[in-house]
């Protein structure tokens, strides 16, 4: 499979998730309309608006040479963590839900967002200055995870949990790719898992999320409120779902229904059929995009095609496993589908960049694959 057949194949499966995205918005708006001074019109214009806007730069984007990017590489790794500090400063930040995600410029948005895309293109910048050197301790491994490690801390006492754990994912898929000595990554892996369990079990609004998930019909009314609706969801949705517009749960019963739980919803009302076609066309998009990633012959375009595939899939991944109640509730939007404006322009700016990869970066006839390269740097 070549890659312009697979570039092909990942925009038709990112418009076919971004219309699906777009129906399901206008059919949970009527719930999300429930707050003061909106209305269910104003959530369908605004999202159609923000992806016509993503779609706009990622054409831009794709026209664009990325290998440009490398000359402001750490310029932009610069401004996106000050962006990400001006979260936990007065007067910038905007605080929503208990949370301090988004900050307030003129124009509100999630840096993190931002962020995610800033750190893929440092960590590639990183490892192809750096390729002869990706098995050694400190400028393979030590370097590069504090380069994404910065973000990620700031992004974790944000209180956005489930973005950090699909940053932090990213961050060691790029790792593993770029040749980073395995053994280190799973020790990271299980001191960053123990960090993860100290900072739930001290936090009883964590903890009561854990207790939720594990026994969601006892904390119906509490906690476990969003995935126990899911479940029911689910449930009447059954193969083929009620019929779009028909579902009953989005009308203030299950909480963030055109954001978060949007998957509930089409799960509802499309059914096992619509909920399978979203995971299929996640999973194209993915392989269309590490085989792009795998073909290119270069190390930088190969590492930033990888690292962007992976900002979209764990994102992804992690959203449908907490709707089906497979994770603990971490709030995390579903790519190209939850309402949201900066996630969506993000999200689509990324293909763009996969794009530019694509269209920038002759191809080679094997795929490159790291695991032979890891498997020889074994622990001395």
């Amino acid at each position: 499979m070549n890659s312009r057949l697979c570039i092909t194949t990942l925009w038709i499966s990112f418009i076919a998730l971004l219309v699906l995205g777009l129906v399901m918005v206008a059919s949970t708006g009527l719930c999300a309309a429930m707050q003061p001074d909106e209305s269910p019109e104003t959530f369908i214009w605004k999202q159609s608006l923000f992806a016509l806007l993503g779609i706009v730069f990622a054409v831009m984007i794709g026209s664009f040479d990325y290998h440009r990017l490398r000359n402001y590489a750490w310029l932009i790794y610069g401004v996106s963590v000050v962006l990400l500090i001006l979260c936990y400063v007065p007067g910038f930040r905007v605080e929503l839900n208990g949370e301090h995600r988004w900050i307030n410029l003129g124009l509100r948005f999630q840096p993190s967002e931002l962020a995610k895309i800033c750190l893929v293109l440092i960590m590639a910048h990183w490892y192809t200055t750096h390729r002869e050197m990706s098995g050694t301790f400190w400028r393979g491994f030590a370097i590069p995870g504090m380069l994404f490690g910065i973000p990620l801390l700031l992004i974790l006492f944000e209180k956005d949990m489930g973005t950090a754990a699909a940053l932090a994912m990213t961050g060691f898929c790029l790792m593993f790719v770029a040749g980073a000595r395995w053994w280190l990554l799973v020790y990271s892996i299980i001191i960053g898992a123990l960090v993860l369990i100290s900072m739930t079990t001290a936090n009883d609004n964590r903890m009561e999320r854990i207790y939720a998930w594990l026994d969601p019909q006892a904390y119906s009314q509490g906690a476990g409120a969003q995935q126990w609706i899911a479940m029911l969801s689910f449930a009447r949705g059954g193969s083929t779902g009620v019929g779009l517009g028909e579902g009953i749960y989005k009308y203030g019963k299950l909480p963030f229904a055109h954001t978060d739980f949007i998957f509930a919803a089409i799960g509802e009302e499309w059914g096992l059929v619509g909920t399978l076609g979203i995971v299929l066309l996640f999973t194209v998009m993915t392989t269309c995009g590490l085989i792009i990633a795998l073909k290119m012959e270069e190390t930088f375009g190969r590492l930033l095609a990888t690292g962007l595939v992976c900002i979209i899939f764990w994102p992804a991944a992690l959203n449908m496993m907490v709707v089906t109640s497979i994770l603990p509730n971490t709030g995390l939007p579903l790519p190209f589908i939850s309402y949201g404006g900066t996630n969506l322009i993000m999200t689509i700016a990324a293909i763009g960049l996969i794009t530019s990869v694509q269209r920038h970066t002759p191809a080679i006839r094997s795929s490159y694959w790291p695991l032979r390269q890891l498997l020889n740097n074994t622990r001395p």
